[in-house]
């Protein structure tokens, strides 16, 4: 079976409009959650989210493309550019038809969608419809961006596991590539879905933090966690067969040595961590790696109550006794969910890990919970020797995939 390296990474994120900026704040555990600004929350119990700030898509691009395209292509194609950038991808070197673009985004943000359907209700006095509805709202908008931008002519999917989906792109493209389909994939995941209905939804479910103090929102493991809180972003990762990457003289940064899949069949909101746990040892199995082997454990962390208790119990299950001796962390403490982009730049965090043989701490952890007692890496990042690391993701619905990350040998 063909081995899979990563050679190039991009992100727009609330910690960071690029790589290094977003590796520095990762480390210093700087959050990037504060009070939401893009819509009134008078009337809203949640109050804060991880936005990104101060980014300006016409920056990246041309004004005519930011009318015609949405907030999570404006992220993609920024992060894409970067990532092809580090990977030193040259399109015009290579047959198009050997690249392919793999994305994961939510239908489109709700307030898109509303102002449709206000133009087409017949009791508005507007009837006028965006005739670009369609190619702004499709789930595989993103891909179709992307594979433009690059020219690529290989496979153009896109994916949608929920709060999955950011590591499932990743997984997806990188069997697109062991299976001799591509020689390279882009895998974009990018979520801008941060808006007052998918607020407001969440907030009734319960899923959501109503913790007014940013730095006591996101909370993963800790014992007084009250709910996730919503965030935005994009993660794009340039995959490639080892072979060709060595060809071309490609930086490889990590290789992506196993993925896998499993879903609940149990419940449409409540986790099941024998099911997770499922996930992560088929991961292990597929990447040829013991649980003895692994070096950190980049966990989902999503600062609910079940959830967070599911992947402890999971995580035993998976690794029995070593999983006490093995340091997990949870980016989402600094930033939030991103729901379909979250797995992806968590993966880039994770990258970072190996390379920089610094473990991201889990802030905001305070009063430890007896039924999370692992090691979180709490609230400081530590110096680790990182060779083999598990990254989990876990959706909504039960929706499971893990991936494992290895530092490259040759």
């Amino acid at each position: 079976m063909k081995r899979v390296v990563v050679t190039g990474m991009g992100v727009i994120c609330p910690i960071g409009l690029n790589i290094a900026k977003f590796g520095t704040n990762l480390v210093a555990g700087k959050s990037g959650i504060d009070r939401i600004s893009c819509f009134d929350t008078t009337n809203s119990a949640v109050k804060v989210a991880g936005e990104v700030r101060n980014f300006d898509p016409t920056k990246h691009m041309d004004l005519k493309t930011v009318q015609r395209t949405r907030r999570a292509i404006h992220f993609a194609i920024p992060a894409t550019k970067e990532a092809v950038a580090q990977a030193n991808l040259d399109m015009t070197q290579e047959p198009p038809e050997r690249v392919g673009v793999v994305s994961s985004t939510t239908m489109e943000d709700d307030y898109t969608v509303q102002r449709q359907w206000v133009s087409s209700n017949p009791n508005t006095k507007s009837r006028r419809v965006d005739p670009l509805f369609f190619t702004k709202a499709a789930p595989s908008a993103v891909s179709l961006q992307v594979g433009m931008l690059l020219r690529a002519r290989g496979p153009n999917t896109s994916v949608n596991s929920l709060c999955a989906s950011g590591t499932d792109t990743i997984g997806t493209a990188l069997n697109f590539i062991r299976f001799g389909y591509a020689d390279v994939m882009i895998a974009a995941a990018s979520d801008a879905s941060l808006d007052e209905t998918t607020i407001s939804a969440l907030s009734v479910l319960g899923s959501l933090t109503k913790e007014p103090d940013p730095d006591k929102a996101s909370r993963p493991f800790d014992l007084n966690r009250s709910g996730f809180v919503y965030g935005e972003g994009c993660g794009v990762l340039v995959l490639e067969s080892l072979e060709h990457a060595q060809k071309r003289g490609a930086p490889i940064l990590a290789e992506v040595a196993g993925a896998a899949w499993t879903f609940d069949a149990h419940d449409a909101t409540a986790p099941n961590p024998e099911t997770e746990a499922l996930a992560m040892m088929s991961a292990l199995k597929d990447a040829g790696v013991s649980p003895e082997e692994v070096d950190y454990i980049n966990a989902h962390g999503t600062s609910t109550k079940l959830n967070d208790v599911s992947e402890t119990r999971a995580i035993k299950m998976a690794f029995g006794d070593c999983a006490y001796q093995i340091p997990i962390s949870a980016h989402k403490s600094m930033f939030g969910h991103m729901i379909t982009a979250g797995g992806a730049v968590e993966s880039i965090g994770a990258i970072l890990t190996i390379n920089k043989g610094i473990i991201p701490p889990t802030i905001h952890y305070e009063t430890p919970d007896p039924d999370c007692d692992l090691d979180y890496v709490p609230n400081v990042a530590r110096e680790a020797e990182v060779n083999i690391c598990l990254k989990d993701s876990f959706g909504l619905g039960g929706q499971n995939c893990c991936l494992v990350l290895k530092r490259f040998k040759g």
